[in-house]
């Protein structure tokens, strides 16, 4: 029964503390500011938890298909996907420096994530990041696929096809 007492002593003295921390202004919330371990460690578990879970549609579209991944560049492009995320060729953006997180590599993430995931990231965003919702911003689901279908494919796209795709028709 102590042991029981001692363990709700110490959890009401840990989520004072937290609530103190947090609610009190102790914690900085400024972008120039790396944030702590835990609570980075956190952030990260949460959203990958919470986009594996929400992350259950399959495609409406064929991914391989050259003509959806060419399209999913053409949006990539037009959207601004490249000023935070970069292309083959392209650089980010300045301003992109100052996010925190900072923007993922896609290269990378595209081949970690599953298309279903990489669906739900770009159809509702990420809270606490500088990636939006291309749902909210107008993009209908078949133009989010085939961003999904350019992100899987884009570890092995080259500069020439990246311009050739990506430029006004």
């Amino acid at each position: 029964m102590r042991l029981l007492a001692l363990i709700g002593a110490l959890a009401i003295v840990g989520a004072v503390g937290a609530a103190v921390f947090f609610f009190g202004g102790f914690f900085n919330v400024a972008a120039t500011e790396a944030d702590p371990g835990i609570v980075n460690w956190a952030l990260i578990k949460v959203r990958a938890a919470s986009i594996t879970r929400h992350a259950g549609v399959t495609p409406s579209v064929n991914l391989d298909d050259p003509a959806i991944v060419q399209a999913g560049a053409k949006i990539y492009a037009t959207q601004g996907c490249v000023f935070c995320h970069g292309a083959p060729g392209a650089e980010w953006k300045k301003f992109s420096e100052g996010l925190n997180p900072d923007p993922p590599d896609l290269t990378e993430v595209s081949k970690a994530r599953e298309p279903s995931q990489l669906f739900f990231v770009v159809k509702n965003g990420i809270k606490m990041t500088g990636m939006p919702s291309f749902q909210k911003a107008g993009l209908e689901d078949k133009e989010i696929w085939s961003i999904v279908a350019f992100v899987k494919k884009l570890p092995t796209v080259s500069e020439e096809d990246f311009k050739k795709w990506s430029a006004a028709q």
